[in-house]
């Protein structure tokens, strides 16, 4: 058994390449975890990781300490890691914040975005159009939809906003997957809602895009809590 999951993992998690070997294995656990390619409440074991990562367990350690800050991994005191699995209360404070960091966001970013900014946001709109014409899977809707945000906020060049949205991406990322894997129609809310957004932020209507900002992740929020089991 323990060999079997050796290998999958081995397949997941390929020798770290060009980064440090610590922020390797730190970027490689994430990906693997906001893919859900290692399961929430999976049990995260540094000798299994280490050996299909081929690394010692000390960068392993360290990752796994990283990804505990950034709420993607709960240590048990002599129990070892897990990976985390987002609870009711958890939603409720990565949207509240998000919300709040998102609404200074388009505030900033109707101020101070320009043709660059635009540009960027306008060709991951037509990236999610075009992979929602032909199939597109959830952890590449996620990925396009966090990667628009992160365009949003990186266009205000408000240092302190960035390094805290940063900080939330991961739990962000897991929130729209969770979203998407609730939801089968995401694909028909992916496009339109983000065309919005972009359409706010040219017009430089700030009225309007904190009320599309505010019903945009209203949804995803209701989505997902929909999709848990009534207390």
């Amino acid at each position: 058994m323990q060999t079997q999951h050796l290998t999958d993992l081995t397949d997941i998690l390929s020798a770290p390449v060009k980064r440090s070997l610590s922020d390797e294995v730190v970027v490689r656990l994430r990906d693997a975890i906001v893919n859900a390619k290692i399961a929430p409440g999976e049990r995260l074991r540094e000798e299994i990781l280490a050996s299909s990562m081929g690394v010692s367990r000390g960068p392993v350690r360290e990752a796994i300490q990283r990804l505990e800050r950034e709420g993607l991994v709960i240590i048990h005191p002599n129990r070892g890691a897990t990976v985390a699995r987002l609870s009711r209360e958890d939603l409720d404070e990565v949207y509240s914040l998000r919300r709040s960091l998102e609404r200074l966001a388009i505030r900033e970013a109707i101020r101070k975005a320009d043709a660059d900014h635009i540009g960027q946001m306008s060709a991951l709109v037509d990236e999610m159009a075009a992979s929602s014409a032909v199939s597109i899977t959830p952890q590449l809707a996620a990925d396009l939809d966090i990667r628009f945000h992160e365009a949003l906020v990186e266009s205000t060049g408000h240092k302190r906003l960035i390094r805290t949205w940063m900080d939330l991406r991961p739990q962000i990322h897991l929130f729209l997957l969770s979203r998407t894997v609730a939801n089968p129609d995401f694909r028909e809310h992916l496009v339109r809602s983000h065309t919005d957004i972009l359409n706010a932020i040219k017009e430089r209507n700030e009225a309007r895009g904190l009320a599309i900002i505010d019903d945009h992740l209203k949804g995803a929020y209701v989505r997902v809590m929909n999709s848990y089991p009534p207390k």
